[in-house]
């Protein structure tokens, strides 16, 4: 990995840990990846469904999350398919998973999130939490024109705020 919180291509790890180490750290990436995909699949969001998971420095689960509106908030469609409302009311799934975490210490934890990277909303939330990583896949070509601003300024911050982001190609 490079230095805390310079953006690197998931392919240069070799040069700075070991193949062993590089090999087990891509596998619980891929797995955790994989698992915040399966949890996107909850939201109810007809066009993007994001999800995310939180895990400490022991592969351990603490919290997971995908986008939605609030609890006992309805999912009417009028709300959903129209997008000013519907970006009004939705928490993104890392800000479900943040708030699901319940005041659990984030301190160096990873938070996973899928299929787009952090957007600066949330992270500002994510820095601010202690979480120390953020994994995600490289932002999709036919989004970097709508969320390609958001995303590259929560690389800047993160960078800033020390936290290292890793995308997943």
């Amino acid at each position: 990995m490079s230095e805390k919180g310079v953006h690197q291509p998931f392919g240069i790890l070799k040069s700075f840990e070991s193949s062993s180490m590089v090999e087990k750290n891509y596998k619980w990436h891929r797995r955790f990846i994989s698992l915040a995909d399966h949890v996107a699949q909850w939201s109810k969001d007809p066009s993007t469904k994001c999800g995310s998971v939180i895990v400490d420095n022991k592969q351990r689960i603490i919290s997971l999350g995908y986008n939605g509106l609030a609890r006992g908030v309805k999912d009417l469609p009028e709300r959903l398919l129209t997008r000013e409302l519907k970006y009004e009311l939705t928490i993104h799934a890392e800000e479900n998973a943040l708030l699901f975490a319940n005041g659990k210490n984030l301190e160096g934890c990873t938070l996973y999130v899928t299929p787009l990277p952090t957007c600066v909303r949330c992270a500002s939330k994510v820095i601010q939490s202690g979480i120390s990583t953020v994994v995600a896949p490289v932002l999709p070509k036919h989004l970097v024109e709508r969320w390609g601003d958001s995303v590259e300024l929560s690389k800047e911050i993160f960078k800033e705020a020390n936290v290292r982001f890793i995308e997943l190609s």
